[in-house]
């Protein structure tokens, strides 16, 4: 039987030559030790990339219908930082980053996905300013579309041809790992709410984050840039420390960006958190220490939209010391994977630019 495993998931040549030689440009002009200007300087080019891997169909109405919406809304994409981690890991451990492409990209496959599902999930209306998917596609394509993104994550891997049989394997490995972690970590964070649950420790939350976002967004990408640059197993393991704690630092900025931050984070539904009824680190700590415990939960379980309501809501965070909690609990996470990263990583620009990408994880948009 004739199979297309190819035509799905790998790039021609020529393009890839063309596609790395444009990010490796971006890559020269990176100020050193600025993970932001990393991020600036490469996201686009590492965009290009993360897109052509997304197939065009053998029918015009599959792009009409799928892949096309799928290519749009991957335009309109955030920082890039899973892929541009991975292959700055690759790096840190003397490695080549190209190959670290292939995982990036089904990394950031699986993030588009997630996001698409969650949007539905949590009846969200804007994602990255624009009308989320579901709203200009519906959700019987979102779906779909998200469920492609979830098919395609190993199969982009499976085909590079700069990766070893070994390396293949490990690397879906650490993808199928991944994936079940970060459905796990959903599952508790969309059931907590449904079930109007109030009997949460922070415990329980870091638990949740950890699962829901520290996984995809720092451990798993950083652990496979360092298998695939050819890391030890120290150096592997040593990384996933530092992502996972830096992960859940992302995860909680993320949670009071949602409450107090800027334009770029009321352009993702501001104070939604509230609205869902999210526990979140700082509903939790604020739970267990308000005066106005009462008027939170109520507020919490009525799926509030009014803006007055909601900053109610925020008040009462910001009196219980939940705010600052939560912020103090992200730094410390981040000073203390800075310090553990210093005993199995060589000083290097990379090493530098992985202290930078900590730092920034607890700074952006404040």
């Amino acid at each position: 039987m004739q199979t297309n495993h190819g035509q799905l998931f790998s790039l021609d040549a020529q393009k890839l030559e063309l596609l790395c030689g444009r990010l490796a440009e971006s890559m020269a002009k990176v100020e050193k030790g600025s993970f932001s200007d990393y991020l600036n300087q490469c996201a686009v080019p590492m965009g290009d990339v993360i897109n052509s891997f997304i197939p065009k169909g053998s029918h015009p109405d599959m792009w009409t219908y799928l892949y096309g919406p799928l290519t749009k809304y991957s335009q309109n994409a955030g920082k890039r930082h899973r892929p541009l981690i991975c292959a700055l890991a690759a790096v840190a451990v003397g490695g080549d980053w190209r190959k670290s492409l292939s995982a990036g990209a089904a990394i950031e496959h699986f993030h588009t996905a997630a996001l698409i599902h969650d949007d539905i999930a949590d009846e969200a209306e804007l994602r990255r300013g624009e009308p989320c998917f579901h709203l200009t596609e519906g959700e019987g394509l979102a779906i779909n579309a998200g469920d492609l993104g979830l098919a395609v994550v190993n199969g982009i891997v499976m085909c590079d041809p700069l990766l070893t049989d070994t390396e293949k394997v490990r690397v879906s490995l650490e993808l199928v790992s991944m994936a079940c972690s970060t459905v796990e970590g959903q599952a508790l964070d969309i059931g907590w709410a449904r079930d109007n649950r109030y009997d949460l420790t922070v415990d329980d939350y870091l638990l949740m984050a950890r699962h829901k976002t520290a996984y995809y967004s720092g451990g798993v990408p950083l652990a496979i840039g360092a298998i695939v640059g050819g890391g030890t197993e120290e150096q592997v393991e040593g990384l996933r420390r530092f992502g996972m704690a830096t992960g859940l630092a992302f995860q909680i900025q993320d949670d009071l960006l949602n409450l107090v931050g800027t334009k770029e984070a009321k352009e993702k539904d501001y104070r939604s958190d509230i609205t869902e009824g999210k526990r979140t680190l700082v509903a939790v700590h604020a739970l267990a220490h308000s005066k106005d415990r009462d008027r939170l939960e109520s507020i919490l379980s009525s799926k509030e939209k009014n803006p007055e309501i909601l900053a109610e809501a925020v008040a009462i965070m910001q009196e219980a010391g939940s705010i600052d909690y939560a912020r103090s609990f992200a730094k410390e996470l981040v000073a203390d994977a800075k310090a553990d990263l210093a005993t199995f990583l060589d000083k290097s620009e990379a090493y530098d630019l992985l202290v930078s990408m900590a730092d920034w994880f607890v700074s952006r948009l404040k």
